[in-house]
């Protein structure tokens, strides 16, 4: 397994506050040349530290603008828990665009997903798809976002190595 440095560690650290930093800006956060930051973000890329680099959307500016949204928590519990029941329900859910994430989890519902589709017709349809169809889905239980007070993706990591 690769190791990480403390340049690396507070690479990956900028990166979660702020992936939009150009690599001028990323460099001088480091106190790197820009040819070091740049080098290290393409490895740290390829070794699969970093997954992919996204814009994080603001639901309530996008409403605000006219694009319906609806998203949802949704438990999901399984008749049965096979290895090879878990694995296929998870491959039907990754297959679905509405599912933003999914989790399987223990105790508990078998799986946590959170979706997101233009509205109450949309997330109808995806039970459809997804939970009615599998005649091994026993429990369904979706929770409605009704305001999102906070959203992060940053996962904590020691400034040095």
């Amino acid at each position: 397994m690769p190791e990480l440095d403390s340049i690396d560690l507070r690479l990956l650290a900028a990166l979660q506050s702020d992936a939009g930093r150009s690599n001028q800006a990323l460099a001088e956060v480091l106190k790197v040349s820009p040819a070091t930051a740049h080098r290290r973000l393409r490895r740290l890329q390829a070794e699969g530290f970093i997954e992919k680099i996204v814009a994080l959307l603001s639901p309530r500016r996008l409403k605000a603008a006219g694009v319906p949204a609806l998203q949802a928590v949704v438990e999901l519990t399984l008749d049965q828990q096979a290895a090879e029941r878990l694995d296929a329900f998870e491959a039907r859910a990754l297959a679905e665009p509405a599912v933003q994430q999914c989790y399987r989890v223990s105790p508990g519902p078998d799986f946590v997903l959170v979706v997101a589709v233009a509205d109450m017709e949309a997330y109808a349809a995806l039970g459809r798809r997804l939970f009615a169809s599998d005649a091994n889905v026993r429990n369904v239980r979706a929770f409605f976002v009704v305001e999102r007070g906070r959203f992060g993706s940053e996962l904590p990591l020691p400034l040095s190595a």
